[in-house]
């Protein structure tokens, strides 16, 4: 019973009604009396196997002689010697089986629950961490291997995080645990009852109850029955075991009772058809949950504040259209109507102007304006219309109406089916006084045992039963072997009756050089030694050990022995890992209760675990991760209040990783793990993960570091490759470009002189032509004055 706590207060308020807590009311009479005739019966049935388990246990820790067998011996002079070759076996045996941390794989059972069952699984391993899982663990494997059954208990630690709680779990002595005796299963789920018992003092009992001091104050203690297993083996080592104590005068002892057993409870599997959710309700929640409001419209319900969010969104609608009745009969009809009155006023001036210039005839006019205010006056009145049929769509909005769960069950709207649970009830009882009692969330045990070599009875057999013929065979032969020495190193002499004084040879016999006077008429002495002892025993000795070994699961390479090691290192891996297939079949019996305890933890998680929590773990790298559940976070969006990571609801499968406590080859697993980093397989945080290297995230920042200096020095050569190349470049460029200038100022003198010569030419031609053309006048001059006759030309020069 040592380490239960009593049900947290304000954690389970339907298992802390004071109905159900009350000693006085009730079942309390009955639950008390069968639970006493329950622990009577189960403990007078399971008598043999607590007589054995106990010799186990002292064969074990060296107490393995009876005190006939010690007499025998010491009357034949052999020393009643222990050669304990059992206690390092099963040490062996707890170091290779709880190496490393176990680890759990939880699945969900929906896929929106995978973030959660990752936290479900780091919560897991805080729970380990706590507990201080690893010698519980421990203690457990020792049972299992000693007394062929170790049991492991989840609880409620109310205590536990300044009062907040946490669930825990711990080792149970076997031999505070009774089991029906009919039950079958391995892990005892189909036993009747299961209850755990021990005796201590009422200042015990109050420190594990606190909330039920006053009840245990007026338990009575009824018969005092002990503890005390007693086997007939000699005590020689002062060893003690629970119940061998005798009892303090000044304390009141009382038997204290825990007893486990499962009911049938009426449930409900709820479906909601709007939102899709399956929900499981016991008695007292279904009848809460008809009683729940929600709010409908049409085919749509609503829930919670989404009721008042609907009704806002409603109401606005409604104050919506109001407004824009009032506001279009406010301000854009009786504008409308200004500007047509103002209409009005100007065709009635310009009628009135046409009259007075007689274009239109005063009838006319009247006429015009009566039908002009007929039209005003209808457009108006249509526009009023309108606004108030506008406002009056407010009726067409819909309430939401208000109804209670049970209306919607009626309507079809959920699909309500009773259905029967089982579930596991404790009971407390101290003395005669029936203390108090709570359900369970959980449909197992929380008392989960691990069986050894399990033969369908809650009484399976351990290995140290198997191997307690070897060990006596090895204590006698070393017995014998310590005899025979003890005889070899005494020489007997055999002397004639008279041939000497005993009292002078016995004086002188054990001196160097003294003469002793011998009468050999008598006849010869003659010296008796012992016959030698065969070789063939001693080799029998070492076979007996190596079959204790072998019994446990265990191999000379696993315990470090360096001469069954093979010449390679690869080798030596090989064989280790092939030496450990062998215990992997006890493994499997360890890592199947673990995952019986995990499936136990999860429901008390999310029963106790209602309030936000941070919770921290340490790796194995001895970093430390940090985890929040029930984490309540404001959705801007939805102007609702969501919770992360709610571990609360939801159902969860445990898977355990096989293997995962075993010990590994560091270097070789490091090795592994550097091939897969060169071939690009992995990153080199998953390397220093299976490292020693203790600021793993020192080294991982330093690293990035370097390499972002690295690839800041790579850029920047590249970069100035670049630039050297581009000025390069512009060198090869600016060299061309002044060859281009050369050659253009070149291209330009000689079109200046091309265009000189050209103008020159030009020119020339010019010239050439104004003289040919006054040689040609000249001529033609010529030409004519020749053409003329003499006389004329005669006659005139002489009249000139």
């Amino acid at each position: 019973m040592e380490g239960y706590d009593a049900p947290l207060e304000g954690a389970q308020e339907e298992n802390l009604n004071p109905d159900d807590l009350d000693a006085g009311k009730g079942e309390s009479n009955s639950v008390e009396e069968e639970t006493r005739r329950i622990f009577d019966l189960y403990k007078n049935k399971r008598y043999d196997w607590e007589i054995q388990a106990r010799e186990d246990q002292e064969y074990r820790l060296g107490r393995q002689w009876t005190v006939e067998q010690e007499k025998t011996l010491k009357s034949r002079g052999q020393a009643p010697i222990v050669v304990n070759r059992i206690h390092p076996a099963v040490e062996t045996a707890k170091a290779l089986l709880t190496s490393n941390r176990p680890l759990f794989k939880v699945s969900p059972r929906e896929d929106s629950d995978t973030r959660v069952a990752n936290v479900l699984n780091n919560l897991l391993t805080y729970m380990y961490d706590i507990s201080d899982g690893r010698t519980e663990v421990r203690k457990a494997v020792d049972d299992y291997y000693v007394c062929g059954l170790g049991y492991l208990m989840v609880y409620q630690n109310g205590q536990a995080d300044g009062g907040k709680g946490e669930v825990m779990f711990r080792s149970v002595d076997p031999f505070d645990v009774y089991v029906d005796p009919n039950s079958r299963d391995r892990f005892f789920d189909d036993a009747e009852n299961i209850i755990v018992s021990r005796i201590f003092t009422k200042a015990q009992a109050k420190k594990l109850y606190p909330l039920y001091a006053n009840a245990i104050d007026s338990a009575s203690g009824g018969e005092y029955t002990t503890d005390q297993i007693v086997t007939g083996n000699t005590d020689n080592t002062g060893l003690k075991f629970p119940g061998d104590e005798t009892t303090l005068e000044a304390d009141t002892y009382v038997r204290g009772y825990e007893r486990y057993y499962k009911i049938r409870e009426v449930a409900y599997r709820i479906h909601e058809k709007w939102s899709g959710k399956e929900l499981r309700l016991t008695q007292k929640e279904y009848e809460a949950y008809l009683n729940e409001e929600v709010g409908t419209l049409g085919d749509q319900v609503f829930e919670g504040e989404k009721i008042e969010q609907k009704k806002e969104e409603l109401g606005g609608k409604r104050d919506q259209l109001l407004k824009g009745a009032a506001d279009q009969i406010d301000g854009e009809i009786e504008k409308a109507a200004s500007e047509m009155e103002v209409q009005y006023m100007e065709k009635e001036k310009e009628l009135q102007e046409m009259v007075d210039l007689g274009e239109v005839l005063p009838e006319r006019m009247e006429h015009d304006l009566s039908n002009l205010r007929e039209q005003i006056d209808k457009q108006v009145k249509d526009a009023y219309n309108q606004a108030l049929e506008s406002a009056g769509q407010v009726q067409n909005i819909p309430n939401v109406e208000m109804k209670v769960k049970a209306g919607l069950i009626k309507e079809g709207l959920i699909e309500a089916i009773p259905i029967t649970i089982t579930k596991v009830k404790m009971c407390v009882v101290v003395g005669e006084t029936y203390v108090f009692g709570r359900v369970l969330p959980s449909s197992k045990y929380p008392i989960v045992p691990i069986c050894n070599l399990h033969t369908r009875t809650p009484y399976p057999m351990s290995d140290v039963r198997m191997v307690k013929g070897l060990q006596d065979y090895i204590n006698k032969t070393r017995s014998l072997i310590i005899a025979h020495a003890t005889t070899s190193t005494n020489m007997k002499v055999l002397v004639p009756a008279g041939s000497v004084d005993m009292v002078e040879f016995e004086q002188k016999w054990a001196q160097p050089g003294v003469g002793i006077e011998v009468d050999f008429d008598m006849g010869q002495p003659v010296v008796a030694s012992p016959v030698p002892l065969p070789n063939e025993l001693y080799q029998n000795e070492t076979t007996a050990k190596s079959d204790i070994d072998h019994q446990l699961g265990l191999y000379d390479l696993m315990m470090g022995n360096s001469q069954s090691a093979p010449q390679t290192y690869k080798a030596t891996i090989s064989l280790d890992e092939f030496g450990q297939r062998k215990i992997k079949s006890k493994l499997a019996d360890i890592e199947a209760g673990l995952v019986i305890l995990a499936k136990v933890a999860i429901p008390l998680m999310q029963e106790l675990y209602q309030m936000e929590k941070v919770f921290r773990i340490v790796n194995p790298n001895n970093s430390m991760s940090e985890y929040a559940i029930n984490k309540r976070l404001y959705d801007d969006k939805t102007k609702e209040i969501q919770v992360f990571n709610d571990i609360t609801v939801g159902a969860y499968d445990v898977v355990y990783v096989s293997g995962s406590t075993l010990p590994s080859n560091r270097y070789a697993e490091l090795e592994f793990y550097m091939e897969a980093y060169k071939a690009g397989l992995i990153d080199k945080q998953e390397v220093l993960k299976k490292t020693e290297v203790f600021d793993m995230e020192g080294v991982l920042q330093r690293t990035d570091v370097i390499a972002q200096l690295q690839q800041q020095l790579k850029a920047a050569t590249e970069q100035l490759k670049k630039l050297s190349g581009d000025m390069q470049t512009l060198t090869r460029e600016n060299v061309h470009l002044k060859q281009k200038v050369e050659v253009e100022k070149f291209k330009t003198s000689l079109d200046s002189v091309e265009n000189k010569a050209k103008a020159a030419g030009t020119l020339f031609d010019h010239r050439l032509k104004d003289q040919m053309g006054l040689v040609e006048k000249e001529v033609r001059d010529a030409a004519k004055q020749a053409s003329k006759p003499p006389s004329a030309s005669n006659g005139a020069a002489k009249r000139k």
